[in-house]
């Protein structure tokens, strides 16, 4: 079909990433990427820009919500599953951004500077897991630059690294406008510039007759392309059509499965059939359900919370709550709300963050929810006690009601389906096991990278260094809203036996670790186990404790 200029085509919105990596769920993972790979051939595209694998080095960042995790083995492990997803149905990916690419202020010259432990144990993990373990057809370098080099321009780590130590043998892209000099770009190892920068052309050309760009080097990106671009017409099936209610329903099981249960006073949740439930908010009628840039996905269908409980027969009644293009509380909207949660058993309040407060191309300058946000849910919960909140939002929020509602759901950006899969759970159709890939402070000064977050003119210092998110946290005994790893069940669960396959390692071997996992509650539910390892007492800095595995 013939499409308006910049539009594009209907597709179905998976859960953003932010939410998938609450899954904690490899397979899950992999099954997304191979529905949009069935996609990707449906529709003649060859390569999917993602998954981005760049560290939540603090909730501020603009783009929080197409990232995994702050830890970098979960954002390594859950993106080399989509990776090997969409590639198992022949279509590429590209791996993003390459690297040290942890905020948008600036993003187009930052120069992100840290010693090389840090950028080692924690900004390049996550690349060299999906490297190594999914082989991505493409990685795309990033806006800034490393040390003073921009990433496109950065020999050391795109063919040194990337190729010299972890043998990538893919094709190296750069993201879109950033690469500053052809030839310097084509010297480094990154041998597609996007979009098509045929103005410059003449510059490699040139810089290979005055001998500032070997013709090996050109010779090695001419091959690059060559390869990805026979790699994709040989993979390229015809007659693929995907079906759209399928995928639909995966990005609904998708979204239910990562859904973080924060807190269930008294087991409110899940909400009986026969209870007469208040749904208030203006996200409860139209979800916000994927963020802003170009992430954003023209989706097939929305379906929203408020009109999937009517349909299935519960009693729901329905108020505004606040005005969606005014961060302001409505007097008159708040006093609807109120009187509607009264005469409900159970109320329910959709809030979170709107399109206009999480973006590419721009970070937040702060953790808060719009006031209209804040002032709804403590007028519903100063109506009715027995009071539910369900967040949409890409990035932590500061909670300053946290102790009022009754229960708390982290919904995140759930993609389409996700107001189906917000009922699934509070109904207890489906039992809530997703964890937070990421820790939520009490306020935005006790992350660790608050007083260098921003950086200084056009450079930025990583200074916590390696205490990243949790490792800062637990090292520094400082109390979250709510830490990583963290999530509640309707169910209770007890680990025991925990054994170690060997008692000693050498640093070379593999350790295999056993526990058994018992279901001691009434319901059904999906566990998640973490490992972490703590180090000895030794003269090395290091962290309290790191993730070093886990499985659902």
């Amino acid at each position: 079909k013939s499409l308006a200029e910049g539009a594009s085509v209907r597709a179905v919105c998976f859960p953003a990433a932010c939410a998938t990596a609450a899954s904690f769920d490899r397979n899950l993972v992999y099954r997304i990427g191979e529905a949009l790979g069935e996609e990707c051939q449906a529709l003649g595209v060859h390569v999917l820009l993602g998954p981005g694998i760049n560290i939540k080095r603090s909730p501020l960042c603009g783009r929080n919500f197409e990232y995994f995790s702050e830890d970098p083995m979960v954002a390594g492990e859950l993106g080399a599953a989509f990776v090997n997803g969409v590639q198992s149905k022949g279509a590429g990916t590209s791996l993003k951004h390459f690297f040290a690419n942890s905020q948008e202020h600036r993003r187009m010259d930052i120069s992100s500077e840290m010693d090389e432990r840090t950028m080692r144990e924690i900004y390049l993990t996550a690349f060299e897991i999906v490297v190594k373990k999914a082989k991505p057809w493409t990685v795309m370098a990033s806006y800034n630059k490393i040390d003073g080099i921009y990433s496109t321009a950065n020999k050391k780590y795109l063919t040194e690294v990337l190729r010299g130590e972890w043998g990538y043998d893919g094709l190296v892209m750069s993201d879109w406008g950033a690469t500053h000099e052809r030839a310097a770009a084509v010297e480094a190892g990154c041998a597609l510039t996007m979009p098509a920068a045929a103005d410059t052309d003449m510059e490699i050309v040139n810089a290979v007759k005055n001998k500032t760009l070997s013709e090996e080097a050109l010779d090695k990106a001419c091959m690059q392309l060559l390869t990805l671009a026979i790699k994709a017409a040989e993979n390229q099936k015809e007659g693929i059509v995907f079906d759209y209610e399928k995928d639909h329903a995966l990005a609904r099981t998708a979204a239910a499965d990562s859904i973080v249960l924060l807190k269930n006073d008294n087991d409110i949740l899940p909400i009986k059939e026969t209870q007469k439930a208040a749904f208030i908010g203006g996200f409860a009628e139209n979800p916000r359900y994927q963020g802003g840039g170009s992430s954003h996905i023209n989706s097939y269908k929305v379906g929203s919370a408020l009109e999937n409980a009517r349909n299935l027969g519960y009693t729901v009644y329905f108020a505004k709550g606040y005005d969606e293009k005014n961060t302001e509380p409505d007097e008159e909207l708040l006093r609807e709300a109120v009187a509607v949660a009264k005469k409900a058993d159970v109320a329910v309040v959709f809030a979170g963050l709107p399109d206009a407060m999480e973006s590419e191309g721009v970070d937040r300058r702060h953790m808060r929810m719009p006031e209209s946000h804040n002032a709804l849910i403590e007028a519903v919960c100063g109506a009715n006690p027995r009071t539910i909140i369900v967040l949409h939002n890409g990035a932590p929020v500061e909670m300053p009601w946290v102790q009022q509602p009754a229960a708390i759901l982290e919904a995140y950006l759930g993609g389409q389906a996700v107001g189906e899969a917000v009922v699934d759970v509070l109904y207890g159709k489906v039992n809530p096991s997703g964890h937070l890939p990421e820790t939520f402070p009490k306020k935005l000064a006790d992350n660790p990278s608050y007083l260098s977050y921003f950086g200084e003119g056009d450079r930025v210092r990583y200074d916590e260094r390696y205490y990243v998110g949790y490792r800062y946290y637990v090292s520094k005994q400082m109390e979250p809203l709510f830490p990583f790893g963290y999530g509640l069940s309707y169910t209770q669960f007890t680990y025991s036996n925990l054994m170690l396959q060997k008692n000693e390692i050498k640093d070379t071997e593999e350790l295999t670790v056993f526990v058994t996992v018992t279901n001691t509650g009434n319901m059904a539910g999906k566990a998640l186990v973490q490992l972490y390892v703590a180090p000895p007492a030794e003269e090395v800095l290091r962290p309290v404790r790191e993730l070093k595995g886990f499985e659902k």
